[in-house]
């Protein structure tokens, strides 16, 4: 029963914090973006979608290294099919204030770097090599610890194929998780027992 309560006690306090608890040192994020969104309904009946899970800690208050993964299709009936991937490094950097218009709301920007490629069935098109990105975001709290956010990002890659570089402008929207740290979990437990 005493473990229970305390689960209670600690959930509360970490919903009555504010923002800065969530990307406080120690604390992870974990979620995905999703971006390309189309399901055609009349012919040619295309379909596309790119989703981008990831994952980091927050190395210092405000600041995030992790990992993410890329995978996409685009496809039409009777057309080639364009298949994208990539892995690699990412980086965050939120902004130091809430913002005033939403009160809790954070400006970030976040750049990537990894391997990654599309590569189109019918050729030409292809590339393969190093894939990095750049660009700002704004992410909106819900909850203490549930972060809805859309990001514009320039998205280069380079290396080889029919095509040795290609570039575009993708905005995307996102879903994360900010999960406390051990660091943060024991400070809200002595917080609660004060």
């Amino acid at each position: 029963m005493k473990k229970i309560i305390l689960i209670i006690i600690v959930s509360a306090g970490l919903m009555a914090t504010k923002v800065q608890a969530q990307i406080q040192q120690g604390n992870v994020l974990v979620g995905g973006n999703f971006a390309n969104m189309n399901l055609g309904l009349n012919d040619p009946k295309v379909f596309s979608l790119d989703l981008t899970p990831k994952a980091a800690w927050f190395i210092k208050d405000n600041i995030a290294l992790g990992g993410y993964i890329n995978l996409g299709i685009a496809t039409a009936k009777g057309s080639s099919t364009t298949t994208s991937y990539g892995v690699g490094a990412l980086g965050r950097y939120y902004t130091g204030q809430d913002v005033e218009v939403l009160r809790h709301g954070r400006f970030f920007g976040e750049a990537t770097i990894g391997v990654g490629g599309v590569n189109v069935s019918d050729g030409g098109g292809n590339t393969n090599g190093l894939n990095f990105s750049f660009g700002p975001g704004f992410a909106y709290f819900v909850t203490p610890s549930i972060g809805l956010e859309a990001l514009l990002k320039y998205n280069g890659l380079g290396g080889f194929g029919d095509q040795g570089y290609q570039s575009s402008l993708n905005l995307s929207f996102g879903f994360q998780i900010y999960l406390p740290g051990k660091s943060t979990a024991k400070k809200v437990k002595g917080d609660v027992r004060n």
